[in-house]
């Protein structure tokens, strides 16, 4: 944690990443990449190493698996077969992160809103979305949503916007340094989350109002503020 509760108002809506953050997806999207491995007669590209590199999507996925980044050659042929064959099985293994339920349960109970940006595609994101529990999200912005993805801020602004809440009211809580970066941009407080993917750079290095370790953390974080806001309002009364 980088920032003592204490200086921070309690937010009036949360906004999460989902591939790393709310939704262990790595799974899936490591069973795909390596299909298109086995179909090409490569044996399995170790999950140790694919896990990492989820929340960066086909780039990260055919990066760690085949060692090819965009505009190699041979890279657009398997980010479609990737594509493809990850719509087919786009669910098998996904699932919330422990305490992710209850993060949730405690944010709507608080009186909060809640929503998932992500830079997920939709015609991933939205059957995704009802197969793994987040159907009641309360605005879910894609990957294509909005003219641009994240670390630009037009999405996270794009789901405060069909919250109904101002940005600067909004926390935005993510896995990237990518979600850091949008989060700042937009003016919302940033919590980074160490129970997800986090790539290969130190979260620790992104500058973000927070550094939680688990959900429930985040939970615990918001209920303090809360508390905090409400003994503010009873001294101020009397």
């Amino acid at each position: 944690m980088t920032t003592s509760p204490a200086l921070l108002p309690a937010p009036r809506a949360i906004l999460f990443d989902l591939d790393g953050t709310l939704a262990d997806t790595a799974p899936d999207l490591a069973a795909a990449v390596n299909w298109l491995r086995t179909e090409r007669g490569l044996e399995p590209a170790p999950y140790a190493i694919l896990r990492p590199t989820a929340s960066a999507g086909a780039r990260g996925m055919i990066g760690a698996a085949f060692g090819l980044a965009p505009g190699d050659a041979g890279f657009e042929e398997l980010r479609q077969a990737w594509f493809d064959r990850y719509q087919s099985a786009i669910a098998v293994h996904s699932t919330l992160f422990g305490g992710v339920i209850e993060l949730l349960d405690g944010i709507r109970a608080a009186g909060m809103e809640w929503g998932i940006v992500t830079n997920k595609a939709s015609r991933f994101t939205d059957p995704l979305i009802p197969q793994i529990g987040l159907a009641h999200a309360g605005c879910i912005v894609s990957g294509d949503t909005t003219a641009h993805s994240k670390p630009h801020p037009a999405p996270l602004l794009e789901g405060a916007r069909r919250l109904g809440v101002a940005p600067g009211d909004c926390w935005y809580v993510g896995d990237d340094l990518r979600d850091v970066q949008a989060g700042q941009a937009a003016g919302m407080i940033t919590v980074a989350c160490a129970w997800g993917y986090c790539g290969s750079i130190e979260p620790s290095t992104w500058g973000a109002d927070y550094l939680l370790d688990t959900p429930a953390d985040l939970l615990e974080t918001l209920r303090s503020l809360i508390a905090a806001a409400t003994q503010h309002e009873s001294t101020v009364q009397v």
